[in-house]
């Protein structure tokens, strides 16, 4: 990703350390966060590594790394996909939702697979993607979630403008035992998708297609809102 995007701005690498996967949106507030700047090959850059979630990166980065504030920011490519439910988890969403909450265009990118280690192609779409937002516009409400195919180029159909689908998770959770005979449990589980109305992020990777969704994060829900303002809550206080 940084190698294509070098092609078409300057960059700087904000990572975390190690991997995070499942991390959400949660920040470190109870211990020191460290960071230690990178040299990267063919970067004469700063380039930072952060012993910290994909959101302390953005923060560190805003608040005290970067001495500029950038024009966009890219989060990814994730090993895997982050389709449907799975944002609520991603820690990849979850960075460029941080740089939305500070008023910045973002882009999550991901790879359907998790052993596959060829970015190539993911990065230069990723890039060409980033050049038409800077052509186009960008609300700084919302954020891009974008998902590619693990297939050969040739063999992937287009790109589909796609709501947020549906994926659950059977077997989530093992039991296990160590070896001092002590219970312990380890969270896992296999992938369901759950079949979409043809226009969903799920639907366009299951057929071969680059999904591009748009986010924000307000959860309200406002078709339910009259509902509940008929229940007379306001009784419940004398």
């Amino acid at each position: 990703m940084r190698r294509a995007l070098s092609e078409i701005a300057d960059v700087t690498v904000v990572a975390p350390s190690y991997e995070r996967s499942a991390t959400g949106h949660g920040i470190t507030v109870h211990k020191p966060i460290r960071a230690e700047k990178v040299r990267l090959k063919g970067s004469d850059r700063d380039h930072w590594s952060v012993v910290g979630t994909p959101a302390d990166c953005v923060k560190l980065a805003l608040e005290a790394l970067l001495t500029e504030s950038p024009d966009l920011v890219v989060s990814g490519i994730n090993h895997g996909a982050n389709l449907g439910t799975d944002v609520l988890y991603s820690g990849t969403v979850s960075a460029a939702i941080e740089a939305m909450i500070n008023g910045l265009p973002a882009v999550a990118v991901s790879l359907n697979d998790d052993t596959v280690l060829d970015f190539s192609f993911a990065a230069q779409f990723a890039a060409k993607l980033c050049q038409l937002l800077r052509l186009k516009g960008f609300p700084t409400d919302t954020l891009l979630n974008v998902n590619i195919p693990n297939s050969e180029p040739d063999s992937i159909k287009g790109v589909k403008i796609a709501a947020l689908g549906s994926r659950h998770y059977i077997n989530t959770v093992q039991c296990r035992t160590d070896p001092r005979g002590r219970e312990y449990f380890w969270l896992a589980g296999d992938v369901v998708n759950v079949e979409g109305n043809g226009n969903t992020d799920v639907d366009a990777i299951r057929n071969n297609y680059i999904s591009v969704s748009p986010i924000h994060f307000d959860l309200t829900h406002y078709k339910v809102m009259e509902t509940i303002q008929s229940w007379g809550i306001e009784d419940l206080i004398p």
